[in-house]
């Protein structure tokens, strides 16, 4: 069982992905309920459908942890937890008795998850565009002589969710060997660093401060989105072999076997130089008439679809992206698993819609009178 003291993103999705993989979780949320469920619009039946996104297969108990009577029942749950997960400011849980410490003094093999912002010794708080602009990806999104952007999703709320998950996995496997528990941390900062991979080797193995360069890439050319003669096409040649096909299926043979393009190297240093020759062919067909062609010369190469059109094409490739959690539309579960795959038993639950149930199986008495609001 996942005892769930997380709420908004990283913790959410975190507890989500085990409760498709088969986990029991209980959420447990404050007489408000997770923010989340108030983050409107876009609503469906009243609810968020941020929350509708990351807390399927879960059950609601709600919990005011400066009550006594609450307090004891927060207890219970984590002396019966196999997991215990937060996203609490560092510790802000100790005056509950709810600390690693308190939990594991009462269950010796608990896998306790902390998720903090920065780290367990800084009380900055946690949200995910502050991480954004202070981890560094802000300055390598947008264009070169504009403003610095966030990405258009919480980015490493979702990363450091997946890298929880990862750890509480690897955490039962030693636990399922040694008999151990043990104390797991994460942190948004420490994801941001680790998961902007090439730009960050870039400075720390290379001394280089990457810089923003609108949709082109440090190290490759081309490899972004290019103008044809309507619209707009993304195009990669990540190899001289690719680059070559493409090079035969725009019909300029011969660009390929210029020094100044021959390596990815060579076409990277001379991207400005290459750029206005691959447009002048681009601008002879449109982007729908080049993606046939380079597909079919085995080019890597895509439109710019809306949200809309990427669950489209989901759907025609045969990825069936949209499932029923009881009544609510949510996203498949990237993972197919062949003998344990991804359940999708339960909506998103109501506000403290389990809470009877979850006292009566910790054998506690029921609440009596309702959750205050």
């Amino acid at each position: 069982m996942v005892a769930d003291f997380s709420r908004v993103l990283a913790g959410p999705y975190c507890t989500m992905l085990l409760a498709d993989l088969g986990a029991e979780v209980i959420k447990v949320e404050g007489p408000a309920g997770d923010d989340t469920r108030h983050w409107v619009p876009p609503r469906r039946d009243g609810v968020g459908t941020y929350y509708l996104a990351v807390n399927r297969n879960k059950r609601s108990i709600v919990l005011d942890l400066a009550d006594p009577s609450d307090a004891e029942v927060a207890h219970a749950l984590s002396a019966r937890a196999d997991v215990f997960i937060h996203n609490f400011k560092p510790g802000g849980l100790s005056r509950f008795g709810l600390d690693h410490d308190a939990v594991s003094a009462r269950n010796p093999h608990v896998i306790y998850c902390s998720i903090s912002g920065f780290g367990s010794d800084s009380k900055l708080p946690g949200y995910d565009l502050l991480v954004q602009g202070m981890s560094g990806l802000m300055s390598l999104t947008g264009g070169p002589d504009g403003p610095p952007y966030r990405s258009g999703i919480s980015v490493f709320d979702v990363m450091t969710g997946l890298h929880s998950a990862i750890g509480v996995l690897a955490a039962l496997h030693h636990r399922d060997v040694t008999g151990e528990g043990q104390h797991i941390e994460t942190n948004l900062l420490s994801t941001a660093l680790s998961t902007m991979v090439n730009q960050v080797s870039a400075y720390v193995a290379g001394d280089v401060v990457p810089r923003r360069m609108g949709n082109a890439h440090l190290s490759l050319f081309p490899y972004e989105p290019l103008a044809t003669g309507d619209g707009e096409l993304i195009v990669v040649a990540g190899n001289d072999g690719q680059f070559r096909r493409l090079c035969a299926a725009l019909e300029i043979p011969g660009v390929a076997d210029d020094e100044r393009f021959a390596t990815v190297g060579a076409r990277n240093d001379n991207r400005e130089e290459l750029r206005p020759l691959l447009l002048e062919r681009l601008a002879t067909r449109s982007a729908q008439e080049w993606f046939g062609v380079l597909s079919a010369a085995g080019i890597p190469c895509g439109p710019i679809n809306d949200v809309r059109g990427g669950v489209e094409l989901a759907g025609e490739l045969g990825l069936e992206p949209v499932v029923r959690a009881g009544d609510v539309p949510t996203v498949r579960n990237p993972i197919r698993m062949s003998a344990t795959p991804p359940r999708y038993d339960l909506a998103p639950p109501a506000l403290d819609a389990d809470g009877d149930d979850v006292r009566a199986w910790l054998g506690l008495s029921p609440r009596t009178e309702g959750p205050s609001a």
